[in-house]
């Protein structure tokens, strides 16, 4: 039996960021799934989580969490797939460690992943982000900062990580505006910016003052604005904002769609899917065609192209209503001799 946390310690510690180079918001979402998961096996076993052995994460539990986190935690399929994901990874990690569990971990990978219904991505109309980012009070320094934060979310369709994660020295506003993200594996992207985002940037930094932390947004102590922080701040301009756009109305607007809003807009403005996964920062374009199932227009250049078959046309001329009742009636009495007694 082999003890399961000095592994586990390591992974997260050493090999996610020092050896693959995985974020902190990567390496917190993966250790967030492996608790869920030692606290699920640790009841089922009634041990303590720090006595969990690797050879107590066969398939069987494996599969009793996934069903755990569907029916108890009311988790939907694609949760259930990240979880699975993780673990997986994981697998993938002691296999090579401790080459004893290798039948076991070959269990587990093939676990499948569970099918699920793919909803189009909700996003935001033009009208519906202007009135978001119209709602702060820029008489205010919070107010000043939560338009340029939110601006900048949307103008450069950056992940929550990327914004609250922007250094003050990465953002450059002369000679074309333009600021530096590093978005998921690490991987940097330069973006230029609209005058209106370099405006409202502008005002921020004027506003800003001295600040010890690098970071380009913070929040009222100074410290440098968290991913709940920011979603506060868009949720409270959002209830502004559906004062006077009836649309936002009983809706929860979550960062990430200010991020699908982007994407459709630099779409419907490029007709290029490349561009767009360029802009965003996707590894693979196959994430970014998603966008393609949500823009009409593309399907909609596909319908003129087309030249549809010619079909013979005809004429439905509707009969009469008295000769219908009529007709109606004469065949009442046949029917009734047809029917079998």
């Amino acid at each position: 039996m082999t003890k399961l946390a000095p592994h586990i310690t390591s992974f997260l510690r050493d090999y996610m960021p020092r050896q693959r180079g995985y974020s902190p918001q990567s390496c917190e979402t993966y250790a967030f799934s492996y608790r869920l998961l030692f606290d699920f096996a640790a009841t089922r076993l009634r041990v303590r989580p720090s006595m969990l052995m690797i050879e107590d994460l066969d398939a069987p539990m494996i599969l009793a969490f996934l069903a755990h986190i569907e029916q108890e935690r009311g988790n939907g399929a694609s949760t259930r797939n990240v979880r699975l994901a993780a673990i997986k990874a994981f697998m993938r990690y002691i296999e090579h460690k401790v080459p004893s569990v290798l039948e076991q971990v070959g269990r587990v990978h093939a676990i499948p992943n569970k099918r699920h219904d793919q909803k189009l991505i909700r996003h935001l109309t033009m009208d519906e982000v202007r009135a978001i980012l119209n709602a702060p009070d820029l008489a205010s320094r919070s107010g000043i900062r939560d338009r340029a934060m939110m601006h900048l979310c949307f103008a450069g369709g950056l992940r929550v990580s990327e914004l609250v994660g922007v250094l003050t020295e990465n953002l450059a506003l002369q000679h074309g505006a333009s600021i530096t993200v590093q978005g998921k594996g690490r991987k940097q992207r330069c973006l230029p910016l609209w005058k209106e985002t370099a405006r409202d940037l502008r005002a921020w930094l004027s506003a800003r003052g001295s600040v010890r932390v690098p970071e380009l947004f913070v929040n009222a102590k100074g410290e440098p604005m968290t991913r709940a922080g920011f979603e506060y701040v868009l949720d409270k301009h959002v209830g502004k904002a559906a004062k006077t756009c009836p649309t936002l109305r009983n809706r929860s607007i979550s960062p990430h769609q200010l991020r699908h809003s982007c994407a459709v807009v630099m779409l419907q403005a490029t007709h290029d899917i490349r561009k767009v996964a360029l802009w965003l920062g996707h590894a693979d374009i196959r994430t970014t065609e998603v966008y393609l199932r949500m823009d009409p227009s593309e399907k909609l250049e596909a319908v003129e192209a087309v030249v549809p078959p010619e079909l013979r046309r005809g004429r439905f001329k509707a009969p009469d209503a008295l000769i219908s009742s009529l007709l109606s009636d004469l065949e009442a009495p046949a029917r009734s001799r047809e029917a079998p007694t």
